[in-house]
């Protein structure tokens, strides 16, 4: 078994706030250059308060992991599993919802032991395999995920604020 660099552990309710900020900073940071500034306040209210946090991680068909260096929360994901879209033909997957590093963690490998760790949770679930929902204009997650052997499956659609976007589904099959 290889070496952690990072802790990551399953998040409870003390880390909806910590969770929160950086859930939403993150988002920010990754997309707010490609969308408008009323798009993105109306998703992140509608998806990163403090409140929404405390009852995703209380969901008991969501698991959400938390990376940290010592005591500084780093990267999270989140997961769920049993719904899968059409293209993927099973819903005996998990979905990586969310997978979010912060930027000065970007390099790392904070976002590879994120994904192995999200990967390996999922499949203690017993799940065919793995599937996500990433932007067709994030190259740099596309690129990272290809490189683990997630391949595309097909599209969905993704409502972010008021401007319908489009997502790439790709999947990694359970060895």
């Amino acid at each position: 078994m290889k070496q952690s660099l990072f802790n990551v552990r399953v998040a409870d309710i003390a880390d909806a706030k910590n969770l929160a900020l950086l859930a939403e900073s993150t988002f920010r940071r990754a997309f707010e250059k490609e969308n408008t500034a009323s798009d993105m306040a109306k998703h992140c209210r509608k998806s990163y308060s403090e409140k929404i946090q405390s009852e995703e991680i209380a969901n008991p068909n969501i698991i959400t992991l938390v990376i940290e260096d010592e005591d500084e929360m780093v990267g999270y994901s989140q997961l769920h599993w049993g719904d899968s879209p059409e293209c993927i033909k099973s819903n005996e997957v998990g979905e990586i919802r969310r997978i979010y590093v912060s930027h000065w963690w970007h390099g790392k490998g904070v976002g590879l032991q994120l994904m192995e760790a999200s990967i390996e949770q999922l499949n203690e679930k017993s799940t065919r395999g793995v599937w996500l929902g990433v932007w067709e204009k994030n190259p740099r997650a596309i690129a990272f995920y290809k490189k683990l052997g997630f391949i595309v499956m097909g599209e969905h659609k993704f409502m972010l604020g008021d401007d319908l976007q489009r997502d790439i589904i790709m999947f990694l099959a359970n060895n």
